[in-house]
């Protein structure tokens, strides 16, 4: 079955919606709250709106456009997957030139974007297209795609603090860590969820490697999260709401431990979704210390 690329109808631009994943907004997120800890922790208040509104509309281009590429790469996969086997490459509904036409499209873009920020902004943003590009075809190689992942999800963080200060202060590698640390462990509640399809189709992943210590594992790189945005938060005199929200964040780890002790497909799926706010209590931390402390 192929795609039939003569005309855009309804249901085509349907395929489109699903393969670039604007209907599920919840890695827009993943990737947008922590690009927003760093653009308001590098303005130490209230960040320019301009790049607040270049980053917002950035992270969902590029996060729509490593989605395409994901499935380009996984296309002779996912139809072995029960979560992934209708998406639209597997089903035949998008075909490959319109998968890679999409994407460069939604690469340009984002530079486009990027373009209008600092040139340390734009040769830093050369290494997250890169990073975004290669993520989907190290689950072929190494157990560990994850960290790759991690890394191009966490690059809007330098990118942010370049933009708003032109400097890179060493503390935004500190969050970058931390935050990667975060990405690694809530990516493989993820890849929990089709473990045991990805190990019949040699499909590799940290949920893999780890094995019967994956909550365990889990359980550390989310405390070495907490640990690391602790320290940036004391080296950049942070205030008590700043940790306010990393309590939050806390929490939800707790609750998702609760979720995955099983190792059901569906609980796993559900404590991976609960990360979305487990960043969003972050943000609301570090508004409210950099920019609400002062008024109230």
């Amino acid at each position: 079955m192929t795609a039939d690329t003569s005309r855009i109808t309804p249901s085509r631009l349907q395929n489109y919606i699903q393969l670039t994943r604007f209907d599920r907004p919840i890695g827009t997120f993943l990737l947008l709250w922590p690009t927003l800890w760093a653009l308001w922790l590098a303005a130490d208040g209230w960040p320019q709106l301009e790049l607040v509104i270049i980053f917002s509309l950035g992270t969902l281009l590029m996060r729509s456009a490593g989605c395409v590429i994901n499935d380009f790469a996984d296309r002779d996969f996912d139809g072995h997957v029960k979560r992934t086997k209708d998406r639209p490459l597997p089903s035949g509904k998008v075909s490959k030139n319109e998968a890679l036409t999409l994407f460069a499209v939604l690469l340009t873009c984002s530079f486009a974007l990027v373009l209008m920020t600092n040139p340390l902004t734009i040769t830093l943003s050369f290494a997250g297209a890169a990073l975004a590009v290669i993520y989907p075809f190290m689950k072929r190689y190494t157990h560990l795609p994850q960290v790759i992942l991690g890394m191009a999800f966490a690059w809007g963080m330098p990118m942010a603090w370049a933009a708003q200060t032109n400097t890179l202060d060493p503390v935004v590698w500190l969050i970058f860590f931390g935050c990667l640390l975060w990405i690694v462990a809530y990516d493989t509640q993820y890849a929990m969820v089709d473990r045991d399809d990805d190990l019949k189709i040699g499909i590799k992943s940290t949920a893999i490697l780890f094995g019967r210590h994956d909550n365990n594992i889990i359980g550390l790189l989310q405390a070495g999260t907490l640990g690391i945005l602790a320290m940036a938060g004391y080296q950049l005199e942070s205030g008590p709401l700043y940790y306010l929200g990393l309590v939050g964040m806390a929490a939800l780890f707790v609750y998702q431990h609760s979720l995955t002790r099983l190792r059901q497909r569906d609980d796993c799926f559900k404590a991976f979704l609960s990360n979305h706010w487990a960043g969003f209590s972050v943000l609301c931390g570090v508004i409210a210390d950099r920019c609400l402390t002062g008024i109230f």
